[in-house]
């Protein structure tokens, strides 16, 4: 249930950083969204690997 959670949040992360470099925003923005959905997204596959 959790990976799942996970998952959606990378996707959301990821729609924000598409839509921060459209919209030229600092780099750090971006950036650290795109961190965040990858820190998610390696979180979701290590539940899915302990289940």
């Amino acid at each position: 249930m959790w990976s799942v959670l996970l998952f959606g949040l990378a996707g959301l992360l990821v729609g924000g950083v598409v839509s921060f470099r459209k919209q030229r925003l600092p780099n750090w923005t971006w950036i650290s969204f795109g961190i965040l959905a990858a820190a998610a997204l390696v979180a979701a596959y290590l539940l899915t690997l302990s289940a």
